[in-house]
């Protein structure tokens, strides 16, 4: 039987962070409720069909590569300390 899509990605995630996928995550593994098992990052993985602040980074990305320059976006909400930081894996990788 084939491995449903999501644990794929999982896989391919863990492995960019030098992790092992958790079989038993959420509530039924007893060493972390995270997707990814690693020593200091707690990664959740989420793939989709859509998810909208990726239709930003596509647009992004078009104006990046006129510039040929690396797409980032830093994301933050009113009266809330710091950001968050949007990089595709594969541009983080060449930088």
């Amino acid at each position: 039987m084939a491995d449903k899509s999501w644990k794929q990605f999982e896989r391919r995630v863990a492995g960019f962070f030098n992790g092992q996928r958790n079989p038993l995550s959420g509530g039924n593994s007893k060493q972390t409720r995270a997707d990814v098992i690693h020593p200091k990052l707690f990664i959740e993985a989420k793939q989709r069909k859509r998810i909208a602040v990726i239709r930003l980074w596509d647009s992004v990305k078009r104006l990046a590569a006129k510039e040929h320059k690396t797409p980032v976006i830093c994301l933050a909400e009113k009266n809330r300390p710091g950001f968050w930081i949007l990089v595709h894996s594969e541009d983080l990788l060449r930088l």
